[in-house]
Parts: C-alpha cells; sequence; structure tokens
C-alpha cells in the first residue's frame, strides 16, 4: 500500500533541487575565476541586460527598492562586474552597464547551466526531463524570468 507524500515535501523537494543546481553552478564558477559570485548577483547581472539600465529600473524589475538595488550595484562595481556612467539622453541619471569580467561570469553560466541540465537528462533520461520541464512550465507563470524574487532569498 503506497501512502502520498505528504504536502511540504514538493516545495522542499523543488528548493533542494534548485540549491544543488546554483551551488554546483557556483561552485563551478568559482573554479572558472568567478569566486564573488553570488546567487542573487546573477539574477541582478540577468536584470542589468547586455542594454544597461537604471538603479530605478533595476529596482523595478526586482521588485526592491531603488536604495537596496543601488546598494548590490555597488558590490557588483567593486567587485568589477558592472560600471556605472552618466545617461547619455540624461545627465541626471546613471546607466549600469555589465563590464567585460560581468559578461564572462553571464556566458560561463550559462554553460555551465547547460552542463548542468546534461547531467540530470543523463541520470533522469532526456524524456523524463523534458516532461518535468513541461509540467514546470505548466504549473508555473510563463514569465518565468521575471526576478521579483529577491525577498526570498533575504533580500539584497
Amino acid at each position: 500500500m503506497s501512502s502520498e507524500p505528504p504536502g511540504f515535501e514538493l516545495p522542499l523537494r523543488l528548493f533542494m533541487a534548485f540549491r544543488m543546481i546554483i551551488d554546483e553552478l557556483h561552485a563551478e564558477l568559482a573554479r572558472q575565476g568567478h569566486p564573488d559570485m553570488r546567487p542573487m548577483y546573477g539574477f541582478v547581472m540577468q536584470a542589468i541586460g547586455s542594454r544597461g539600465t537604471t538603479a530605478v529600473e533595476l529596482g523595478r524589475t526586482l521588485g526592491v527598492s531603488k536604495q537596496a538595488a543601488g546598494k548590490t550595484v555597488e558590490t557588483l562595481e567593486r567587485l568589477g562586474y558592472v560600471v556605472r556612467t552618466v545617461d547619455p539622453a540624461d545627465s541626471r541619471y546613471k546607466i549600469v552597464n555589465l563590464t567585460p569580467h560581468g559578461v564572462d561570469a553571464l556566458a560561463r553560466s550559462a554553460r555551465i547551466f547547460d552542463d548542468l541540465r546534461r547531467t540530470w537528462a543523463a541520470t533522469l533520461g532526456e524524456d523524463r526531463l523534458r516532461a518535468l520541464e513541461q509540467d514546470l512550465r505548466t504549473m508555473t507563470p510563463p514569465d518565468f524570468f521575471r526576478l521579483d524574487i529577491p525577498g526570498w532569498f533575504g533580500g539584497l
């Protein structure tokens, strides 16, 4: 006789899987020259993107205050991942852009995520992994890349 797992197991297993992937990513990033990268930095750098953004826009995208976004930008700037420059369209604003070091970190992250996915596919089988991914797409909002989740991870 099989019994259903308790309801709390699903979110814990999903979170555990997320943590395993993110921890493996950051261990490999450290080996590849990015020991200062933290999970939240990746979200912030993705939000900055290739075109850059202002602290106000960044805060809005991340769902945090301009001040919280600014503090994280300061940290990323100190670590060499971003640079702030005067907005050519309006000198009252600063634009945050990724540096080559920041672009490198994101490019390496993408390759590492692909490698980690291949590991999962080798363990579970490609068909089962694709089914899992499709099931997660079914159960989650379509705008999966919306980044307003920092509060879940202790804020910025």
